[in-house]
């Protein structure tokens, strides 16, 4: 039982900073065979999952990052058919991804399938799309999957992880996006989630050159606010096979029969910005 008035820290020591939810009670909290995996209750950002301390999704802005992992990339990519969802065992990007009536099959691969069946108790809005006969989830290693992925077979890859450390750690390396790069077809797309531009820039300018050398063409970063995650704002690298990334399907965005709370033309535009700071390093 939590105290009245009880907090959920988050402190990054790194960088001398902390972000705190105040909670109201612990609904559940589990050890699977991969990590920890912790529900709240919050005051004011409705429900919270933490895996191994570190905060994942709420109810409250969760479709900031699943829309910005999904929709751009969607977006830019001329017919997107096929996509796979490495990680984001909430549902969450798999749902806005299947908003999108041009994609025929989205596949997500998550190792730890506790993570969708608490989304499935805690977090029903996320896990709406599930049902879409369109999607197939797996509980299986994401790397091995896509090392023997068919060459060419997909159109889009979304690297939906937590942070490079434990089960994520090898989603991050030149041998993935290598296996990456054989798996897409011509025109194909990378999008992986960066970090924190702030914190974390060392692992920004890693994974661009790592995806450079695995054979990308075009590598560009975008950005957009994560209320939850350290610094509160966040990236995602996105990674062209054989061409530029230029322009997107604007069109298109106007004429989306969906729904978004977030992302529009406008917010594609400018999440594309490089702030002056990145310029100089």
């Amino acid at each position: 039982m939590l105290e009245q008035n009880a907090w959920f820290t988050e402190i990054h020591n790194r960088d001398g900073s902390a972000f705190s939810l105040r909670v109201r009670a612990k609904l559940h909290e589990e050890r699977t065979p991969y990590q920890t995996i912790a529900i709240y209750e919050t005051t004011d950002f409705g429900r919270l999952m933490v895996i191994d301390g570190c905060t994942m999704v709420s109810d409250r802005e969760n479709f900031i990052y699943h829309e910005m992992m999904a929709h751009p990339a969607l977006f830019i990519h001329p017919a997107p058919r096929r996509v796979a969802i490495i990680g984001g065992g909430d549902c969450g990007t798999l749902r806005e991804v299947l908003k999108h009536p041009e994609v025929v099959e989205a596949v997500q691969i998550d190792i730890d399938e506790r993570v969708t069946r608490l989304a499935e108790q805690y977090f029903p809005e996320l896990v709406s799309a599930n049902d879409d006969p369109r999607a197939r989830l797996l509980f299986d290693d994401g790397i091995a999957w896509v090392r023997a992925a068919p060459p060419g077979a997909l159109d889009l890859i979304i690297v939906d992880s937590t942070d490079p450390v434990g089960p994520a750690e090898g989603l991050f390396s030149a041998a993935f996006y290598a296996d990456c790069w054989r798996a897409l077809g011509p025109g194909g797309l990378l999008i992986q989630q960066s970090e924190s531009p702030l914190y974390h820039q060392r692992l920004l300018a890693e994974m661009r050159e790592a995806m450079q050398g695995a054979g990308f063409v075009d590598v560009k970063s975008l950005f957009f606010p994560q209320p939850i995650y350290p610094s509160g704002w966040w990236s995602a690298m996105l990674a062209c096979k054989d061409g530029p990334i230029e322009g997107f399907r604007e069109q298109a965005v106007a004429a989306r029969a969906f729904a978004t709370r977030y992302y529009n033309a406008a917010i594609h535009r400018a999440a594309f910005a490089i702030p002056e700071f990145m310029y100089r390093r």
